[in-house]
């Protein structure tokens, strides 16, 4: 199949399935007569693969070691057990940071019950002149502290 079928049939760009080529991840499909990629079964599969692990939010370089075990099903998978632990670790840790990040919004927005001009807003004062510690950026995971 070409390309833009096998990108048709995953759900996945072009231009996603050419980066997942080009750092590894799927293997380059073989040419055609006239040059086009001609991409297999076993690239579809692989592709569905990658694509179940970035819906689990699972980073690329997890993918990778799980392609390795899954590329190398002699291995033990003690090692796939240990990826998935720390993943959801990862996930419960972020968990507790966007709930801490959910409990300092709603307490700053319990503090304008009634609207009122800009220039009173309580929100945006305490925005303004906030320095508690229940006021300090969060670091969110995924998200840029700017």
């Amino acid at each position: 199949m070409k390309i833009g079928e096998l990108a048709e049939r995953s759900g996945c760009l072009v231009e996603t399935i050419r980066y997942y080529e080009r750092i590894g991840l799927l293997m380059a499909p073989e040419r055609s007569s006239n040059n086009y990629r001609a991409y297999s079964e076993q690239h579809a599969e692989r592709l569905q693969f990658i694509r179940h692990c970035r819906a689990l939010d699972m980073t690329l370089d997890e993918i990778r070691v799980l392609l390795d075990f899954r590329d190398r099903p002699q291995q033990n998978c003690i090692g796939v057990n240990e990826l998935l632990d720390k993943h959801i670790g990862d996930v419960v840790e972020r968990i507790a940071t966007l709930s801490a990040l959910e409990a300092q919004l709603r307490n700053l927005r319990s503090r304008c019950l009634a609207p009122a001009n800009a220039s009173r807003c309580e929100i945006l004062q305490a925005l303004d002149t906030e320095t508690s510690r229940e006021m300090q950026p969060l670091s969110v995971p995924g998200k840029s502290a700017d």
